[in-house]
C-alpha cells in the first residue's frame, strides 16, 4: 500500500494515478467513505491527462485508526503533509461533503501557494450546525441522531443512510444496490471512534474565516435536493463569502451526485478546470 506517515506517526493511505509530471488533482472524500469514492473521477481525469490523487482520511479506509486528533484541523494538516510529501504544485483541490470542509480548512491553515483552483461539491461549509448566528443550519439533534445510529448499529445505519444520501427515497429514483453495497463497504472499513469524532468535525466546524482566505478560482457545485447537506446553509452561503465563486446547482440532485450524475459532474468539473 502507498502511504505517508504524518508528523504524529499516523499512516495515511493514498492512490496516485496518471502521469506523474501532469497537473495534479487531489480529491477529498466524504464521511464515512474512503478514496475509493473517487475511483471513477480518478480514471476519467487521468485519461484526460491529469495526475489524480485521493487519500483515505485518518481513521477511514486503509489509513491508521487513531484515538485522538480526528479533527478538521488535523484532516487539513494531513492533506498538507500529503501535498508536501509528493511536492505537488498548481494543484486542483476537489472536496465532497466533509472533504469539502477538509479542503476549505486546508486553505484557511495553509494558504493557496500550491493551489490553482478549488471545487467544493455538496460541501459542508460554511457551517452545518444551527446556531443563533446560523439559523439556517441543522439542529444538534440531527447530528446526535447520526452519532447514535453509528454507535448503536453502524452496519445497519450505513445501509439505511444510502437511501437519503443518493435520493433513493424520491419518486422515480433508480436504486442501485451496487452503489448501496459499495457505500456500506467503504464505511465499514473505517474505525468507529474516528467516524464518531468526524461527525463533530463536519457538523460543528465553522469555516467562515477559512472561506474568506480563498483567492483562487472556486467552483461550488450542489444538488438542490441534497438531503444530507441542505443547499441553503451551505453552497448558497459559501458563494457569498468566496470572491468570484462560480455556483452550479443541479436541479433535483442528491448528495451523492458524483455517482448518480457521474458523467455530467465529470464534464462540468473538467470544464471548470480547463477554463
Amino acid at each position: 500500500m502507498t502511504t505517508i506517515t504524518t508528523t504524529d506517526g499516523t499512516r495515511i493511505f493514498y492512490k496516485d494515478w496518471g502521469a506523474k509530471d501532469a497537473q495534479p488533482i487531489v480529491f477529498s472524500h466524504g464521511w464515512p467513505l474512503s478514496a475509493d469514492a473517487w475511483d471513477a473521477q480518478m480514471v476519467f481525469f487521468a485519461n484526460e491527462g491529469f495526475r489524480t490523487i485521493a487519500h483515505d482520511r485518518r481513521s477511514h479506509g486503509r489509513s491508521d485508526q487513531v484515538w485522538d486528533a480526528n479533527t478538521m484541523d488535523q484532516y487539513a494538516d494531513d492533506l498538507a503533509e500529503l501535498i508536501e510529501a509528493l511536492d505537488l504544485r498548481d494543484v486542483i483541490l476537489v472536496g465532497h461533503s466533509t472533504g469539502g470542509g477538509e479542503v476549505t480548512r486546508y486553505v484557511g491553515r495553509h494558504g493557496t501557494a500550491r493551489v490553482a483552483k478549488v471545487a467544493l461539491i455538496g460541501a459542508v461549509p460554511p457551517l452545518m450546525l444551527k446556531t443563533e448566528a446560523n439559523p439556517g443550519g441543522l439542529p444538534i439533534d440531527a447530528f446526535d441522531a447520526i452519532r447514535k445510529g453509528t454507535y448503536d448499529n453502524r452496519s445497519q445505519f450505513f445501509r439505511d443512510l444510502t437511501i437519503p444520501f443518493y435520493g433513493y427515497n424520491r419518486e422515480g429514483a433508480a436504486i442501485s444496490e451496487g452503489i448501496r453495497e459499495e457505500f456500506w463497504r467503504q464505511g465499514m472499513m473505517g474505525g468507529l471512534k474516528g467516524q464518531l469524532d468526524s461527525i463533530r468535525a463536519f457538523s460543528e466546524s465553522d469555516f467562515h474565516a477559512d472561506l474568506a482566505r480563498f483567492d483562487v478560482p472556486t467552483l461550488v457545485l450542489h444538488g438542490d435536493d441534497d438531503q444530507i447537506v441542505p443547499i441553503g446553509a451551505s453552497a448558497l452561503e459559501t458563494v457569498k463569502i468566496v470572491p468570484g465563486a462560480v455556483l452550479k446547482v443541479y436541479h433535483g440532485a442528491d448528495h451523492g451526485l458524483t455517482q448518480t450524475h457521474q458523467d455530467r459532474f465529470n464534464a462540468d468539473l473538467l470544464d471548470f478546470i480547463r477554463h
